[in-house]
C-alpha cells in the first residue's frame, strides 16, 4: 500500500509534498520528483515549480490556516 500523499503550506515558504504524487505540468510532461519534495509559493525560484529557498531572500510572507 502507498503512503497518503500529504501537501503541508509552511509559513512564509513553500508547499511541501509527501507521499506518493505524480506531479505534471500544462502539457501532461511527467516531472522527476522525490517521495518528498517543496514546491514554490513565491514566484521567484529558478528551480521552478520547484522551491529553492529565494523566498528567504526576497521576504516572502504568507500564513495560510484552515477554516
Amino acid at each position: 500500500m502507498s503512503e497518503k500523499a500529504t501537501i503541508k503550506v509552511n509559513d512564509n515558504g513553500p508547499y511541501l509534498v509527501k507521499g506518493e504524487v505524480e506531479m505534471v505540468d500544462a502539457e501532461g510532461n511527467v516531472f522527476e520528483t522525490k517521495k518528498a519534495f517543496s514546491i514554490c509559493r513565491c514566484g521567484h525560484s529558478s528551480n521552478k515549480p520547484f522551491c529553492d529557498g529565494t523566498h528567504r531572500k526576497v521576504g516572502f510572507e504568507s500564513e495560510v490556516r484552515a477554516d
